[in-house]
């Protein structure tokens, strides 16, 4: 390999980090909306994923630095995608962000080797665990089913 593609090797790797470091930021914010809406019975699943993506925040924010790069800052807030004024809208808010993570490690994984692809494996398998806790059914293909639509 030339140290051109080694170069572009790990642009696109930390391209892909700093895009699962932004999905994480947006799911530790959107958690503490689903935390305060959620109700009684969840309310420790959404503290357990809310700890969750904290823990994969700081990894990824140490892997990008290890590489080179600077870690993409949390926002000051996150426009929601639909109001979420009760239980229901934050069960639903919650598959949407276990959703969006498990399509960034996705990419991760294609973009990654070694340990790097194991972690982002785990990952995308953990979204998808706690989507299918949150939605009740799972998908066939966890990160990429529910980008069928998208770009």
């Amino acid at each position: 390999m030339s140290t051109v593609d080694a170069r572009s090797d790990v642009t696109a790797r930390l391209d892909a980090l700093q895009a699962a470091l932004a999905a994480e930021h947006a799911a530790v914010y959107g958690y503490g909306v689903v935390g305060g809406r959620v109700g009684d019975d969840r309310e420790s699943e959404a503290a357990a994923a809310h700890a969750a993506h904290r823990s994969r925040r700081d990894a990824l924010a140490r892997t990008v630095r290890d590489l080179g790069g600077k870690p993409a800052a949390a926002a000051a807030g996150y426009a929601l995608p639909f109001p979420v004024p009760d239980a229901a809208a934050a069960i639903r808010l919650a598959t949407v962000l276990e959703e969006r993570v498990a399509g960034v490690y996705s990419d991760l994984i294609r973009a990654s080797e070694g340990p790097l692809r194991l972690e982002a494996a785990g990952a995308l398998r953990e979204a998808a665990v706690r989507a299918v806790r949150w939605r009740g059914s799972g998908v066939a293909f966890p990160g990429l089913a529910e980008r069928g639509g998208r770009d």
